[in-house]
């Protein structure tokens, strides 16, 4: 069980974004956002936390876990808390 980040590479807005997500569930995650980075609940994208890369080194330094995109994914999925998007006909 823990909190994973990944690196901070996904460009949005001028800045660069990690993702942080939990293996466990939800409630740690949000716990851990709470206590540790001040990111309103608002935030949260359905299975992740979007986080600005001047974030990133304090949420490892708070217990993240720092892992490629690759092994996020993975952990997230096998979990069973990766919330797929619904892809509408166009």
């Amino acid at each position: 069980m823990a909190v994973l980040i990944d690196t901070p590479v996904w460009p949005w807005r001028g800045r660069l974004w990690s993702h942080l997500v939990s293996d466990a569930d939800y409630e740690e995650l949000h716990a851990f956002v709470a206590a540790e980075l001040d990111i309103p609940r608002r935030a949260f994208q359905g299975d992740h936390y979007d986080v600005p890369e001047e974030l990133y080194a304090r949420a490892v330094a708070a217990g993240a876990e720092p892992v490629g995109c690759r092994e996020l994914l993975q952990r997230l999925l096998a979990a069973g808390l990766r919330v797929r998007k619904v892809r509408t006909a166009r």
